[in-house]
């Protein structure tokens, strides 16, 4: 028996997508191959993500009701859902609702939830989030990492329709990466992020692949960009939770 057959089916392989050079590199997705090496890739090329998802649990936990549903837009191998189950108070009843693009993802997601033996009401559904959503009784809304996949044209009415099907007092937790206010500072962010990934153990030729791979697929906006489009579809109450370089976290009250 090798390591791989004591492993569990939600453990996560190491990120090698980018390690051989490609004659021609495709449009970043989010399908059977990234699935399998998805945690990883976000433990290496997500600065700070374990402290991310403590902060955005915490927060989430401050405004989750009995009673009420909280949303994962994006929720892909939910994380964010086993990061929140544990810190809630024992009199709080929530509906976990994950919405994906990716059949695979959430199908790595239930093997994850299952394996935790997560205890709470869930349902995990694919969605295009382009295409548009219906949210209701919601009291926590996650966009972790995922308004910068959605195409321009479609975000503002996303954030629309996320709006009306929150509660009032209810919270939207963003996380994106962003682009630098000028073009100095983008340079430079770019730069060190760069940096990063390559004390995580990727190359220069993964580095430079996946770049390319994301360059019409992942479409970052400026942070006071996506500050004003909040403002925009109704949001008043917005602070900024975390920053690194070109990643933010951002809290919004409606």
């Amino acid at each position: 028996m090798n390591e791989s057959d004591n492993q569990s089916p939600s453990a996560a392989e190491r990120d090698r997508i980018f390690s051989e050079r490609k004659q021609r590199v495709e449009d970043f997705n989010f399908g059977k191959e990234t699935t399998a090496v998805f945690d990883d890739m976000l433990n290496r090329s997500v600065p700070f993500y374990g402290e991310i998802q403590r902060m955005t649990a915490e927060l989430a936990v401050d405004f989750a009701a009995s009673g009420t549903s909280m949303y994962d837009l994006g929720c892909s191998t939910c994380n964010t859902f086993l990061q929140v189950a544990p810190l809630l108070p024992p009199d709080v009843r929530l509906r976990f609702v994950g919405l994906d693009s990716s059949e695979q993802m959430l199908d790595r997601a239930r093997a994850k939830l299952k394996d935790s033996g997560f205890k709470h009401e869930y349902e995990l559904r694919v969605s295009d989030l382009n295409q548009g959503i219906e949210l209701t009784n919601a009291s926590v809304v996650f966009m972790t990492l995922t308004l910068q996949f959605i195409r321009p044209m479609h975000r503002e009415v996303l954030l629309e329709s996320i709006y009306k099907g929150m509660n009032e007092r209810g919270a939207l937790i963003i996380v994106e990466k962003v682009l630098g206010e000028n073009s100095t500072f983008n340079r430079l962010f770019i730069k060190h992020y760069y940096e990063y990934k390559k004390r995580n153990g990727y190359s220069e030729l993964e580095i430079a692949q996946k770049r390319e791979a994301l360059e019409n697929v992942l479409i970052p906006y400026h942070h006071t960009e996506n500050l004003q489009l909040l403002r925009k579809v109704g949001f008043q109450q917005i602070d900024t939770f975390f920053k690194w370089y070109n990643f933010c976290g951002i809290v919004a009250i409606k």
